[in-house]
This record gives structure tokens, sequence and C-alpha cells, in this order.
């Protein structure tokens, strides 16, 4: 009966323990990270749009937010302000660590512009411009 609850007793501390470095596993694997942007502007019919990107060594927030989101959509609005010449642009940046569930949202998004007739959706070229991770 000794050797028994002794064998109990160290089948369930394995049992804890591994439970617990089970856990400590999936959460320490960092997922990807993937964004698209988004620019339309009052004064024009063109709305542009990016490809989804994988965003490099980013890590969502405790709330699911991407940290420094401002500074992505202000890298989409230099982008179209000093390169393609085109000023008064509303930025906005769309991100997910779900691809399938941004491709959804990026249809969805392109689905509304393209309900009306006047409005012209303008890709940009992956080359072109890519998002960086701000600077620290």
């Amino acid at each position: 009966m000794k050797y028994v609850r002794i064998l109990f007793a160290v089948a369930l501390v394995f049992m804890v323990c591994s439970a617990f470095s089970f856990k400590k596993g999936k959460e320490g694997k960092e997922k990807a990270v993937y964004a698209f942007g988004v620019a339309a502007s009052f004064n024009d019919t063109v709305v542009y749009f990016t490809d989804i990107q994988v965003l490099d060594s980013i890590k969502l927030d405790k709330g699911g937010f991407l940290p420094k989101r401002d500074l992505y959509t202000y890298q989409l609005k230099n982008y179209l302000e000093f390169d393609l010449k085109c000023p008064d642009y509303t930025c906005m940046i769309y991100f997910s660590e779900n691809k399938k569930k941004l491709e959804k949202e990026s249809a969805k998004v392109k689905g509304k512009y393209k309900k009306n007739k006047s409005i012209v959706l303008m890709p940009i070229d992956p080359d072109a411009f890519r998002f960086k991770k701000p600077e620290e």
C-alpha cells in the first residue's frame, strides 16, 4: 500500500509538471502578425491599398492591439505624399495574427469601395512599399 501511494504521488506530480510545461510552450511561441493598409481621400476617387504583409518581429500587446500602429499608418501616408505625390489621404491599417481573417477583412473593405462605381481601387506595388518596424 505504501508503494502505491508513492507511485500515485509521483504520477500526480509528473502530470502537474507536464501540464504547465505544455502551456508554457504555447505561450512562448510567437505568432506572425499580418497587416494591410488602405488610403482614401474625400478629394479624390482613387483608393490605394497594400497587399497583406507580414510584419517583422512584432508581437501584439495584451489587449490584442498592434504596438505603435499609428507609426505604420504614417509610413503609408508618407509614401503616398512623398513618393506618389498624393497629399490629403487618410490612411488605415488592419492587422491580425490570423491571415485568413485578415483576407476576409480585406475583401470586405474592398467590397465596400467597389459598390461605388466612381471609386477606383489602386493597388500599391509590394516592391515599392513595405511596412517596416518602427525604431524604438
